[in-house]
């Protein structure tokens, strides 16, 4: 058995909630659970930089309804459900 961590927690809590798809900028803070997200069903799509990951989601969320979207500054946290 695998040890639980906080990244496999919350992909864990989001494959239960429905998530198919998950936008993001690979970077040092986050590859780890990068990597997580990849062994898991989620498909991954990666981008450049935030602005580009920002237009990808928004895009997707129009065109597909059930999107959670949350963006990272410093410390704090803003999630949106659409």
């Amino acid at each position: 058995m695998q040890k639980m961590t906080v990244g496999r927690y919350l992909i864990l809590r989001l494959e239960e909630a429905g998530l198919e798809h998950m936008f993001g900028v690979p970077g040092d803070y986050v590859l780890d659970f990068m990597d997580r997200v990849v062994e898991s069903p989620i498909h991954l799509i990666g981008n450049c930089n935030e602005l580009n990951a920002g237009y990808a989601a928004d895009a997707y969320a129009r065109l597909a309804p059930g999107i959670w979207h949350q963006t990272m500054r410093g410390p704090y946290n803003d999630v949106y459900s659409y």
